[in-house]
């Protein structure tokens, strides 16, 4: 997961990923945001963002072994009504031969194979920048106040990634290739290459001059099931586009701030029908009383952690949910059809994301002659 994520975003995001809201929910989330920050002594709490934890989940004999990833077939992209088209930049370089995609899909995978954790990474940047001002890479922006600099922004990372691919596109075609469009490219490539549906990525996006850390304003993963379909809904997705999205915890880390106080009796968030082993697995990582920046995967199927697949879906069934929102998915009548029948079919889930996916990078774009193309992704022309 703008998962991570205007105020249009949450109440009228996060989104969001996860991280727009009648006033309640708007402020419930920075409290949470707010919260959590403070309770780490540099200010940075992670949630998808990839880096190695601290330990591998341990083997769960109710999820079998999945195989490695396997480049999927291509998946027929959706169109969308934003004006953005598949092949938006043939034939506009200098040299009209050059295809500059293909270009900046080649170095995304001489990325990959150096990190593969640029994946979630990539994944919670696109959401993240798309549930704020739309996917116009205003989250690129440097700043004292712009959206980088937000509580929800401030362990988003993949930026120097971004920057390697503009340096490629200025190159080949100065001035025409948009920072959101790499953006755009880059997660779908990941996303791909680690399992992931193979759709065709959709560009002609130009990128935004507005960004603030004030409208980050992304659905917090402690908020409920209804609070977080709200946060959706306000950007046009479904329930079952939403918990389709917030499936990308297949892949990426939590630090023990967002998860703690499930493991804990006396807590808040204490959760009494965690997986017992998962509990007794966690709480050396994050122990009670104490401030923690370890981390866990997401998805805690040790054959899966990497992976983009249906796996996470089966954990959450089986209690073994670590963000509250993820476990609580499983649990609420309005989405547990949902990942029950993505639990079931791992085909169903990859077509399905490959439409939220398109969807989402939709999300109010700049096209035309609307916002500009940065010469350098940081930096407003």
């Amino acid at each position: 997961m703008k998962f991570s994520v205007t105020s249009a975003v949450v109440r009228a995001l996060v989104l969001t990923m996860l991280i727009l809201a009648i006033s309640h929910v708007g402020q419930s989330q920075d409290s949470n945001w707010n919260k959590r920050r403070s309770e780490s002594s540099n200010g940075r709490k992670d949630y998808g963002n990839g880096k190695p934890p601290s330990h591998s989940p341990s083997p769960i004999p109710s999820s079998p072994p999945l195989s490695p990833p396997v480049v999927p077939p291509s998946t027929p992209t959706p169109t969308t009504p934003s004006g953005l088209q598949v092949g938006f930049y043939k034939g506009q370089c200098p040299n009209r031969l050059v295809d500059i995609e293909a270009l900046l899909t080649t170095k995304v995978q001489e990325e990959f194979r150096k990190d593969s954790s640029i994946l979630p990474a990539l994944l919670r940047m696109q959401f993240h920048d798309c549930f704020v001002h739309g996917c116009d890479a205003s989250i690129l922006i440097n700043g004292l106040s712009t959206e980088k600099t937000a509580g929800p922004n401030l362990s988003v990372r993949g930026y120097e990634v971004i920057d390697a691919l503009k340096v490629i596109a200025e190159a080949q075609c100065p001035g025409v290739v948009s920072c959101a469009d790499i953006i755009a490219i880059a997660t779908k490539e990941v996303l791909r290459l680690g399992g992931g549906p193979n759709y065709s990525v959709q560009t002609g996006r130009r990128d935004g001059q507005v960004s603030r850390a004030q409208d980050v304003n992304l659905p917090s993963p402690f908020l409920t099931v209804t609070e977080t379909i709200s946060a959706f809904t306000d950007k046009n997705f479904t329930p079952e586009e939403m918990v389709i999205l917030l499936g990308c915890h297949t892949v990426g880390v939590s630090s023990c701030a967002f998860f703690q106080d499930r493991l804990y009796q006396g807590t808040s968030q204490f959760d009494p029908i965690m997986d017992p082993n998962l509990r007794q697995q966690l709480m050396p990582t994050c122990p009670k009383g104490t401030t923690s920046n370890n981390s866990t995967f997401l998805d805690q199927n040790p054959q899966s952690s990497n992976i983009v697949d249906n796996s996470f879906f089966v954990q959450i069934l089986n209690q073994r949910g670590i963000l509250p929102i993820d476990q609580a998915l499983a649990r609420d009548p309005k989405t547990v059809s949902f990942v029950q029948k993505f639990a079931q079919s791992a085909s169903l889930f990859n077509s399905k994301l490959a439409s939220a996916m398109v969807k989402m990078q939709a999300l109010e774009v700049l096209t035309g002659t609307q916002g500009e193309i940065r010469k350098t992704c940081s930096i407003f022309n």
